[in-house]
């Protein structure tokens, strides 16, 4: 099985990347227009501060943020919502804020960037050339040493790549495929390195017997793992609080274990 990583689009076909609409809310900085960034490398990715995937990506773009800015590239997030919260202006804001994230953020209000990209899922990575010509492309999590290999190729500079954040992030390491993600609040048997719920509102949520605080938007870890694991989930909501999803994250295979698959993760 091929393993699941960035997509070069065709030798001879030339890509040229859409323009920003006008009208639609930054974060971090005033505006930005496309056409502006020509003579820097730039790296688009797809996001939302409520999918678990797209919170997993973020270290590696904040690092690569701050690793190369200085030779000419640029970092820009489109928050394209799955979620009725990841549309409200404010709660974007908040969670720009609240997750550190020091390069520009676009919402995305209408999914109008989403249907010109023809984007496939969160996260969704496109790197862009000098001449804002489409290099790579990347769904969901992984293909970070290959990205940023890539940036530093058309920087032309030569690094030693970013370490894993995590186990499981490691290149080519065989992963077994986790749970799918479930919609609203799921109790029952899962295979996977960690649980999370998307959740909002004010309340408790009770998982398997321990209490958790919920404050507003966002996702919240519910059972994490050293590594893949077996498990059975309890999830009760209490009142106040809606769930959207019950959402799994791969897990480093056990030292011991045998087989698996490569396994895609957030597209």
């Amino acid at each position: 099985m091929l393993p699941w990583r960035a997509v070069r689009p065709p030798a001879e076909a030339r890509i040229l990347a859409p323009e920003f609409p006008k009208g639609l809310p930054w974060m971090n900085v005033a505006m930005l227009k496309m056409a502006q960034q020509r003579g820097k490398i730039v790296v688009v990715e797809f996001w939302d501060f409520m999918r678990v995937n797209s919170l997993r990506t973020l270290p590696y773009l904040k690092a690569w943020h701050e690793r190369y800015e200085a030779d000419g590239l640029r970092v820009i997030g489109i928050h394209s919502g799955a979620f009725p919260p990841s549309f409200d202006e404010q709660a974007v804001r908040a969670a720009v804020e609240r997750l550190g994230i020091p390069y520009a953020v676009v919402l995305d209000v209408h999914q109008e960037l989403w249907e010109v990209y023809g984007n496939r899922g969160w996260p969704g990575r496109y790197v862009w050339d000098s001449e804002l010509v489409l290099a790579d492309i990347h769904y969901g999590e992984g293909a970070y040493i290959e990205t940023e290999l890539l940036v530093q190729e058309l920087l032309g500079v030569d690094r030693e790549p970013l370490a894993p954040v995590r186990p499981e992030d490691e290149p080519g390491l065989l992963l077994q495929a986790q749970t799918a993600d479930q919609e609203g609040a799921y109790s029952g048997p899962y295979e996977a390195g960690a649980a999370y719920a998307v959740l909002d509102g004010a309340g408790t949520v009770r998982v398997n017997g321990r209490k958790l605080i919920v404050d507003g938007p966002g996702v919240y870890p519910l059972v994490e793992h050293d590594r893949h694991t077996a498990g059975v989930l309890e999830l009760e909501v209490g009142d106040g609080v809606e769930c959207y999803a019950t959402c799994f994250t791969p897990g480093a295979p056990d030292p011991g274990a045998r087989g698996g698959c490569d396994s895609p993760t957030g597209a």
